[in-house]
């Protein structure tokens, strides 16, 4: 038993069966038991302690088949938790990309921003996710936004990273989608300077094809 997992009250007279079963089943991806509490009525967008739906649990452990089971009877996939996590939000950064599939054909929400204030896109661009970060160009997402650290998702790509062959995939592929590389972060130094700076020589030469200055 996952002994933090306390749902919140729900309304007056609202039917009830086991949310905690339900919490606790997401969170182990015990998806027989997902399916039996969805069967019995449980409330599909009940909440721990911490915010976290069945769906966000699920997703934090990358559990597909239970988080097909709550998506496909309607969990929230936009639901938010008390640090401004939700299953699309979580699965962009993670790079669970199966459930970020799922998500997006089910109404998530691609303006959406983290604690950061960044979308998805940031953060899987940041921790290398190539296959996610194309996922997320196609489907639309603003590859230009920037978060309240002032960071795009390239400048992310770029500052918190190693400038390894996977991060300069993903700049490649954002600069092809129409990231501006000269966008600077908050103290006006742009993504080059930042992989001169740290000696990334073939992400400065990336950067440079792609029109950095």
């Amino acid at each position: 038993m996952i002994h933090w997992l306390a749902p919140l009250l729900l309304s007056a007279g609202a039917v009830m069966a086991d949310p905690l079963s339900l919490l606790n089943a997401a969170a182990k991806g015990d998806a027989a038991t997902v399916a039996a509490e969805i069967a019995a009525g449980t409330p599909i967008d009940s909440r721990s302690n911490k915010g976290e739906t069945a769906l966000l649990l699920a997703t934090h452990g990358n559990h597909v088949d239970a988080a097909r089971l709550l998506i496909d009877a309607g969990a929230d996939v936009n639901a938010k938790d008390d640090i401004d996590d939700s299953p699309y939000l979580y699965a962009g950064a993670r790079g669970h990309d199966d459930i970020l599939r799922l998500t997006l054909t089910h109404g998530a929400d691609l303006t959406a921003t983290n604690r950061f204030g960044g979308t998805a896109l940031i953060p899987a661009a940041e921790r290398g996710h190539v296959e996610t970060v194309r996922i997320l160009i196609a489907e639309g997402v603003d590859v230009n936004h920037v978060n309240r650290l002032g960071w795009t998702a390239l400048m992310e790509a770029v500052i918190l990273a190693d400038g390894g062959e996977r991060h300069r995939q993903i700049v490649t592929d954002l600069l092809a989608a129409g990231a501006d590389p000269n966008i600077p972060d908050h103290d006006g130094i742009t993504a080059l300077q930042h992989a001169e700076r740290l000696g990334q020589r073939q992400m400065a030469a990336t950067l440079r094809q792609g029109g950095a200055t």
